[in-house]
């Protein structure tokens, strides 16, 4: 699939994931996010970041796991908010966060499993 950004087409596979990572922008994020009909606020920004910043670190994708222990250690997060954080990732990402933030944040496709 194509995607018409800025006056530049950018490649898609079918489901919307980048083909060459080095095209991702924020107006690539904003066209994503419209056709799968996310309205973006700064908590999903924030979390479209902390997965670029995951890749660029460890060169894997995160998994929900690696964003509920790492993002809940980072904000003082004890053993019972994590579930209650990671429903809130769910308010954010309903269908499927992971693979919908890693989409987004411009990362290869992650394993159906993550």
């Amino acid at each position: 699939m194509n995607i018409e950004i800025n006056g530049k087409t950018v490649e898609t596979d079918e489901q919307g994931y980048l083909r060459n990572l080095d095209d991702w922008s924020e107006e690539f994020v904003a066209k994503m996010a419209e056709i799968d009909g996310i309205e973006l606020f700064d908590e999903h920004w924030g979390l479209i970041l902390y997965f670029r910043d995951f890749y660029r670190e460890t060169l894997r994708n995160p998994t929900m796991r690696d964003l509920v222990l790492r993002l809940g250690k980072q904000n003082g997060l004890h053993f019972h908010d994590k579930k209650a954080y990671e429903k809130f990732i769910y308010k954010l990402f309903p269908s499927d966060p992971v693979h919908e933030l890693c989409k987004l944040a411009g990362l290869p496709k992650p394993p159906p499993d993550t």
